[in-house]
């Protein structure tokens, strides 16, 4: 058995702790609403899943650009690639950025991995759509940090452009009952983990940070044994603040909001993520 500590610097094991989310399905939403609620029209939604479209139509004029943020693995980003999307994927986790260079090389795809901090980042090109998914930006600890990374997106979004964020929703901590669960057991390839996250960890009423402890504990078919566990500190953001910070920010505007990636409205009883589409004014 190894244990390793850093759950950021072990791909393949956070890869696994998510591996119950729907990947194409949720890349599917994600180009219905680009094409909703987005004013760019350059083919962000036309392009047929499969490896095939992700070599062919990747460099076309007529492919729509996407940044993912906070990427880590880049599911997201690579599922959007394999549509014939172009996409680039940015993460300050070096193991990140090259597992996920790698597999998207192993697939043909032309995705490009940048390592950098989503708070401050230049890129020489501005995008259609950018995304942050999986609650990433709960490692924004202060509105300082949210701010900087709101304006930044927006200085690399054409005008008419989408930002897609993906949070936790507030009544996992505001309502009588959790919408999520902190114990999982999942099975992918064979392999069964059970992951531990966030489980009986306290929020600081005062800076609405929490120390999540986390582990994951895989046994593989061959009955090898692989560890990870963390601690990773993470911000609570609600929906005022997030719409607070927009307007501070600049250059953003509020399109849409989502509960759930089947279009679940915000308030409703079964909305377990909030998802805010802010356009590019």
């Amino acid at each position: 058995m190894s244990h390793v500590t850093g759950i950021y610097d072990e791909p393949e094991l956070y890869l696994l702790s998510c591996a119950y989310r729907d990947v194409p399905a949720e890349a599917t939403a994600l180009q219905s609403w680009f094409g909703e609620h987005g004013s760019i029209g350059r083919g962000l939604v036309k392009h047929e899943r499969g490896a095939d479209a992700g070599k062919s139509a990747g460099a076309g004029p007529e492919a729509g650009s996407v940044l993912e943020l906070a990427a880590g693995p880049a599911e997201h980003a690579r599922e959007l690639a394999s549509r014939g999307l172009r996409v680039t994927a940015l993460d300050r986790s070096p193991a990140m950025c090259g597992y996920a260079a790698a597999r998207a090389r192993e697939a043909g795809l032309g995705l490009e991995v940048v390592e950098a901090d989503m708070r401050d980042f230049s890129l020489p090109r501005r995008f259609d759509a950018a995304i942050t998914m999986l609650n990433s930006l709960c490692h924004l600890l202060t509105l300082d940090d949210m701010v900087a990374h709101l304006r930044t997106v927006a200085a690399h979004l054409v005008p008419g452009g989408l930002y897609v964020i993906e949070l936790s929703h507030p009544a996992d901590h505001f309502g009588p009952t959790s919408k999520t669960t902190s114990e999982w057991v999942i099975e992918s390839g064979g392999t069964r983990a059970e992951v531990r996250w966030g489980e009986g960890d306290s929020i600081d009423p005062l800076t609405q940070i929490t120390d999540e402890h986390m582990s994951i504990i895989a046994r593989d078919p061959d009955g090898t044994v692989r560890t990870a566990a963390d601690v990773v500190p993470s911000r609570f953001w609600t929906f005022t603040e997030m719409t607070a910070a927009t307007r501070l920010a600049g250059g953003l505007s509020l399109a849409a909001t989502y509960g759930d990636f089947d279009s679940t409205a915000l308030d409703a009883p079964d909305a377990w993520r909030m998802i805010l589409i802010l356009r590019r004014d």
